[in-house]
């Protein structure tokens, strides 16, 4: 019966030794937040290269607490991917040019200064509808 009583403790020791070196190694990844680190100015030279345009980390998952913040710049005719879905919500934002927006088999054409919504799951997407760059800001919530 003593054998198993020492077992017993040793088993919850040892959970609660994982449990808090987790919680450790979530609160050591956070960076440390500055002005300097908190203020992103836009550099192309910064961007990535995609097959239809570039794309812009504002802010990134490794990061931030939970959201995330990317432009986008999609040359005419193009999209980034086709329409999909995922659990986070997310939104768009048109910065220059001009956009088709899809949601569940719908679309809507919009210019600078409009915003999309997409909640979760829903099947959505966004295409250059313009003969010039097509640039947006892309907000969503990191399920990590």
């Amino acid at each position: 019966m003593k054998t198993l009583t020492i077992l017993k403790t040793t088993i919850a020791v040892l959970f609660f030794q994982q449990i808090f070196s987790q919680e450790i190694k979530k609160e050591s990844t956070v960076p440390q937040y500055t002005i300097e680190n908190c203020v992103n100015h836009f550099d192309i030279n910064k961007a990535t290269k995609t097959k239809v345009g570039y794309q812009y980390w504002f802010a990134n998952k490794d990061f931030t607490q939970e959201n995330t913040l990317k432009m986008s710049i999609v040359e005419p005719g193009k999209s980034t991917h086709a329409p999909h879905h995922h659990p986070e919500e997310e939104f768009f934002y048109v910065l220059e040019g001009t956009a088709e927006f899809f949601l569940d088999g719908k679309t809507f054409t919009a210019g600078p200064n409009t915003s999309f919504y997409c909640p979760p799951n829903a099947e959505h997407g966004i295409s250059n509808a313009g003969k010039t760059d097509l640039k947006y800001l892309v907000i969503k919530k990191d399920l990590r």
